[in-house]
């Protein structure tokens, strides 16, 4: 289904919680990622109608991420008559603070799981090579694997997986998303964001250092950062805690 332009994926029953995250395609995965999407998000239906959201196709390569969270705002403000719970992860998360900073009278509460107010240095430099990658009809994914593991044999292994993921799929509009993340920068804008708001961390995110996260929890009022030791990007959001930390500040404060 659409809401308002955008790919749309409604379970569960409650209130509104809108899931905001990175897609490869612009739709809601199917096969082996709906199969991870749901275990990441299937928790939360027993409490809320989740609305996961992705992009619009088409997007103009110059895409901005306040042209992003334009859409998803817009989507936001069509569908309900209040203001909505949101939970963004990894550059989901970017974009659910964009949208957070650029609209707070959509955002209730804000959940934010592997993200910050701008790319770490290792994030930007492997989403600028999947960016170039893309853009050269090459497949990209295989450009992410420095941001999966520190090992040489291990990234060898995610890169091949990647090459093969990719197929002969179109990532233009990846492409585009990442792109636009890569010059975002949220920090002189932190103070704008009124929703109350958690920060879930990895403490050994390639992507959004820690340290990245705390500038941001210390940057928008009233912030909490929970951080799991020796946690790595991608398992923040598997972690059995995540969920478990997520519900108890959306439920309860």
């Amino acid at each position: 289904m659409m809401m308002s332009g955008l790919p749309c994926l409604s379970i569960g029953a409650g209130p509104p919680l809108i899931v905001l995250l990175f897609t490869p395609e612009a739709a809601i995965p199917t096969g082996l990622g709906r199969r991870y999407l749901m275990r990441t998000v299937g928790p939360f239906t027993e409490h809320f109608t989740v609305h996961v959201l992705t992009r619009r196709p088409g997007l103009s390569p110059t895409t901005t991420m306040a042209e992003l969270a334009a859409h998803y705002a817009g989507a936001i403000e069509a569908t309900f008559s209040e203001s909505v719970n949101v939970l963004g992860m990894s550059t989901g998360g970017s974009i659910a603070l964009q949208l957070a900073a650029d609209h707070p009278h959509l955002v209730a509460r804000l959940v934010l799981g592997g993200t910050a107010c701008t790319l770490g240095p290792i994030g930007k430099r492997a989403q600028r090579a999947y960016v170039d990658r893309a853009r050269r009809g090459q497949r990209p994914s295989p450009a992410l694997a420095e941001l999966v593991t520190e090992s040489a044999i291990g990234r060898a292994l995610v890169k091949a997986l990647g090459w093969v993921a990719d197929g002969r799929k179109d990532h233009t509009d990846a492409a585009t998303m990442l792109n636009a993340e890569d010059a975002y920068d949220l920090r002189g804008r932190l103070h704008d964001i009124k929703a109350p708001t958690l920060l879930i961390q990895g403490e050994e995110d390639l992507v959004y250092p820690l340290e990245l996260a705390r500038q941001t929890a210390r940057g928008i009022p009233g912030a909490r950062l929970i951080s799991y030791p020796g946690t790595s990007h991608a398992a923040t959001f598997t972690d059995k805690r995540f969920v478990s930390d997520a519900l108890t500040f959306l439920l309860n404060g």
